[in-house]
């Protein structure tokens, strides 16, 4: 029969595997959470394109500007995207192996515009010109939110009737009804 230990030589309690248990608890329950989240909450990360495209990489990293690639802006009523000749232009020669760029020379060398998933619209009868809200000074993240800090573009929550009528009050515009619906 062996002897019971001293009290004072009783074994400590382990701690690290109750910490790593805790920890990896963490984890898992913040991995689910995120994949709820972002499941049920999908256009906070934006449209899934064909081609995938980072706002932020070309506006932040690059500064390239709205216009440089949406030139309609200055003179069409809408925006549109760019034709891949703007893409090309730097991609002949950058990152001409990266998969992405390889998906786009593809259409490229087909004569094929990118299938792109159009983010945000407005109803056909509102009348929208970009052009005259350029002119007069407005920057693009007014109705479009922050697009030089999202990798894929998520709609605007902003571009409501409501919205629009109090930028116009706000900016001393008319907001008489046939300014927009026609």
């Amino acid at each position: 029969m062996t002897p019971a230990p001293h009290p004072s030589e009783s074994p400590k309690p382990r701690r690290g595997g109750l910490a790593a248990g805790l920890a990896a608890a963490t984890c898992i329950v913040l991995a689910i959470t995120a994949w709820g989240y972002y499941s049920y909450f999908p256009s906070l990360i934006g449209q899934e394109q064909p081609i995938s495209f980072s706002h932020r990489f070309h506006v932040t990293e690059k500064g390239l500007s709205c216009i440089f690639c949406h030139p309609g802006a200055l003179d069409t009523p809408r925006a549109g995207v760019p034709p891949l000749e703007t893409c090309m232009l730097c991609h002949k020669h950058i990152l001409v192996t990266y998969p992405e760029i390889e998906k786009l020379r593809g259409y490229y060398d087909r004569r094929e515009p990118v299938p792109w998933v159009r983010v945000n619209a407005v109803p056909e009868f509102v009348y929208f010109n970009h052009e005259v809200h350029l002119r007069k000074g407005f920057d693009c993240g007014k109705c479009h939110g922050d697009v030089a800090h999202m990798d894929r573009v998520t709609p605007s929550p902003e571009i409501t009737m409501g919205f629009c009528v109090q930028c116009h009050r706000d900016e001393d515009f008319s907001h008489d009804c046939l300014v927009c619906h026609r």
